[in-house]
């Protein structure tokens, strides 16, 4: 799918639904029993939300049309009580702007949902739920509301009370009036250029019922819903009011298969509407079959009797590397300990490659021999040994013992020097480098609303030291509409991001990364890096990072310092006048509920501004993850524009999840709304959270079945 598994700058905003659509309808593993979707995106009937909720860690795309409006949801479910949407509205019959900017192009609007399950469903209560719609956009189509869902039988029923969009029938008094007076009256308009969260507006002004049923018909494939909405289409944005000749709304959702829906309805009494939903389980999902993977090594009909001194260890470590994915260092003794050092270049869950390179080192070795132990590198620094107990692990090959009690004979301790007998030391590789195709797009833009490129990269390192290498990139331009793309973001800041247009269109064949890079580690628990070159695509510069994470501990600390000028246009080798001192003190917090990590970031961001970020997500055991952004500076709202800060959502998926063989990287993919100078953050190439990743044992725990394969 040419998905970066390391986005560039220029591309961050752009890798988004389309090509995680493409994906969704590929997978192997598809989620079951998913509620059906809105219009709107989200568990619901047609234009109203219910109280149901997808499994956790469901995704869905939706798009569907009821004219005038055309809607593109992005569906996540992080936790089995948060629902969140992400949208795009086409309103076809106005104009985005001035036919000079934006041509003939219809006004397009982004919004973001967020739903919370209050209580589940029992035997005499109903779900209950509060969310709130358009809660970061321009508020056109801001609502809230409460919506309860019970079940009997084949058919489950809703009822909900609604504000703002959803409750403009107002036929009903407000209830917080008996708090206060001021809950009766809703402040009109929209939210200034966006992105503001406008508490004074939520659960206020006048209020309508909604609801409605949802029929399982006998034939599987086929759910016909019913509901009455609380809309009366009488104040629309910017008074595009529409006829309603009855609030009552009906159709059909036909399941093609466990992934894709089809919607057909008839609402307002007046409009035919058309979707469809791609929808999957990325928690679930287990990738297809590895048939690009060599098969595990066999094992020796007749036990071994040779001891590490008569092994032909050079054999050993190209056996390692071909089959257990380790790019070898050295090969030591500890008394009845064999352990091996090296980087897991091909398999994204470690205990895969430790159960591979066990398996090749019992077919060599003597009976003398007790553990197999692995010590993983990343950058030349040593992060995990993992210890295997040779016996018990050959008893769960022979199913001797289960995997709960063989998860007793895995050790996994932060590598410490030992004496040791050195069997083999292995000359560094020096040079490795790949091409790649890849496709980037923006949506939703004032010039078109799908800008993309499609390029070819070269990505290449050259080790002088397993701690010191260099790194570049080249790409070339082979296909976009960047051309069209002539839009001029205002800006009360330095311009730090919203240059885009210049370093997309100044040249076909640009530079995006030429850097210098050292790592060290400092202490048992503490990593270093420096590094200098040209960083990014709109800076070079240098700087550099230091982190404190203690092994198998919930939490970690950081921090970076970098001086950067701005890079020329053509990103090549010449600068701008703009630098500045930039970086952040990061603390990163598992908050030991479902994986959850806090990550707050305080400092000094690239237009000089000084805030904070806060970013949460969640990982699921098979190593997706799923978060979100935000980020305050001492800039203001008017200042940086429209947005009102800076904010985004990213999924990472293993492409152990997408490919036939193994890979030790994930697609990346990253929604900004918008692109701003304010909260704009130096887009490293390396840093050390990430490096340092298998510290944190839950990856290898999670998927220590994959140790047999």
């Amino acid at each position: 799918m040419g998905l970066n598994t390391r986005l560039q700058l220029i591309r961050r905003r752009c890798t988004c639904l389309l090509p995680l659509a493409g994906w969704l309808m590929a997978c192997s593993v598809h989620a079951q029993n998913a509620p059906t979707q809105s219009d709107w995106g989200g568990a619901g009937l047609w234009q109203t939300p219910t109280a149901r909720m997808a499994d956790e860690g469901e995704v869905a795309f939706t798009a569907d049309r009821t004219s005038p409006y055309t809607r593109y949801n992005f569906t996540l479910q992080p936790l089995p009580w948060l629902e969140g949407v992400f949208r795009y509205v086409d309103i076809s019959n106005i104009p985005y702007g001035p036919e000079s900017l934006s041509g003939t192009q219809s006004l397009k609007d982004k919004s973001i949902d967020a739903k919370v399950r209050l209580w589940q469903e029992s035997r005499y209560l109903p779900a209950f739920a509060v969310g709130i719609r358009d809660l970061g956009g321009t508020g056109l189509f801001s609502s809230e509301y409460f919506v309860a869902n019970k079940r009997f039988g084949p058919v489950d029923a809703s009822l909900g009370l609604a504000w703002g969009y959803m409750g403009a029938r107002g036929d009903i008094g407000n209830p917080f009036d008996i708090i206060s007076d001021k809950f009766s009256v809703r402040p009109t308009g929209t939210l200034g250029s966006g992105g503001e969260i406008s508490g004074n507006r939520y659960f206020r002004g006048p209020t309508a019922l909604f609801g409605g049923i949802s029929y399982q018909t006998p034939w599987q494939p086929l759910i016909l819903k019913l509901e009455y909405e609380g809309n009366n289409y009488k104040h629309e944005p910017h008074d595009d009011n529409q006829q309603q000749r009855t609030p009552v709304n009906v159709g059909a959702v036909y399941r093609l298969n466990r992934n894709i829906d089809v919607s057909l309805a008839f609402e307002r009494g007046t409009t035919a509407m058309f979707g469809f939903t791609l929808h999957t389980n990325l928690a679930q999902d287990t990738g297809p079959a590895k048939l690009l993977d060599p098969p595990p090594p066999v094992r020796a009909q007749t036990p071994p009797t040779q001891s590490p001194e008569q092994v032909d260890w050079a054999t050993v470590s190209k056996d390692l590397r071909s089959n257990a994915g380790i790019e070898v260092s050295k090969i030591t003794r500890r008394d009845s300990e064999i352990v091996v050092t090296g980087e897991q270049k091909r398999y994204f869950y470690p205990a895969k490659g430790v159960g591979r390179a066990a398996r090749v080192l019992d077919n060599q070795l003597g009976p003398d021999i007790d553990w197999f132990t692995v010590v993983d590198t990343q950058a030349g620094m040593p992060m995990v040994a993992t210890s295997v107990h040779r016996q018990r692990f050959d008893d769960l090959l022979d199913y001797n013992i289960d995997l709960q009690s063989f998860r007793r004979s895995v050790e996994q301790d932060t590598p410490l020097p030992q004496h040791e007998e050195v069997l083999y030391q292995a000359t560094p590789k020096k040079f490795d480098g790949g091409l790649a195709l890849n496709y980037s797009q923006s949506l939703g833009g004032p010039n078109a609303f799908i800008l993309y490129q499609v390029s070819a990269d070269y990505d290449a390192d050259y080790h002088f030291t397993p701690n010191l290498w260099w790194s570049g990139d080249v790409s070339a331009n082979l296909l976009n509409n960047y051309d069209k793309f002539t839009y001029d973001a205002p800006s009360e800041l330095p311009r730090v991001r919203t240059y885009i247009r210049e370093y997309l269109t100044s040249s076909t064949i640009t530079m995006p990364v030429f850097q210098l890079t050292t790592t060290q580690r400092l202490d048992t628990d503490l990593y270093g890096m420096a590094y200098a070159g040209m960083l990014e695509s709109m800076f070079g510069g240098a700087g550099g990072e230091v982190l404190y994470r203690p092994m198998g501990e919930r939490w970690a600390i950081g921090a970076d310092v970098n001086w950067v000028k701005q890079r020329g246009f053509d990103q090549g080798f010449t600068f701008r006048d703009y630098h500045v001192v930039t970086g952040q003190v990061t603390g990163y917090f598992d908050l030991g509920y479902k994986d959850v990590t806090l990550k707050l970031s305080a400092g000094r961001y690239l237009a000089g501004d000084w805030g904070t970020t806060i970013d949460i997500s969640r990982k699921f055991s098979n190593g997706v993850q799923i978060g979100a952004y935000a980020t305050f500076t001492n800039v203001s709202a008017a200042q940086f524009g429209e947005g009102s800060f800076d904010k985004g959502i990213y999924v990472s998926i293993p492409f152990d999840l997408i490919l036939p063989g193994s890979h030790v990287r994930s697609a990346n993919i990253l929604w900004e709304p918008l692109l701003r100078d304010g909260g704009a953050r130096l887009d490293k190439r390396y840093n050390l959270y990430d490096l340092t990743s298998d510290r944190d044992s839950d990856l290898f725990q999670d998927n220590l079945q994959m140790i047999t394969e």
